[in-house]
């Protein structure tokens, strides 16, 4: 299981999005369950990033949002943002 540790970014982003969309906030919370779980389950389209974003990666959460992250560790990850497609990369 990994641990998931909330980075200041990720929390204002986060904030941000569930006020403005409330019904992705338990989406989000299933997907990260599910990435805690399973970092590469299929669902989340978990990714290796390149370029100037290579030491990290992003999954999905549907269409247009992703979570960008980095493993610290075999046992975590530090969520450093969410949003769409272009607000994280």
């Amino acid at each position: 299981m990994i641990e998931l540790v909330w980075g200041p970014r990720f929390r204002k982003a986060y904030n941000k999005l569930v006020k403005h969309n409330p019904d992705k906030k338990e989406k989000l919370f299933n997907a990260l369950r599910l990435f805690a779980k399973d970092p590469f389950h299929p669902n989340l389209k978990t990714h290796k990033l390149g370029g100037p974003l290579k030491n990290f990666y992003s999954f999905s959460l549907g269409y247009d949002c992703r979570v960008l992250f980095k493993f610290t560790s075999k046992t975590e990850a530090y969520l450093i943002t969410i949003g769409t497609h272009e607000e994280v990369y």
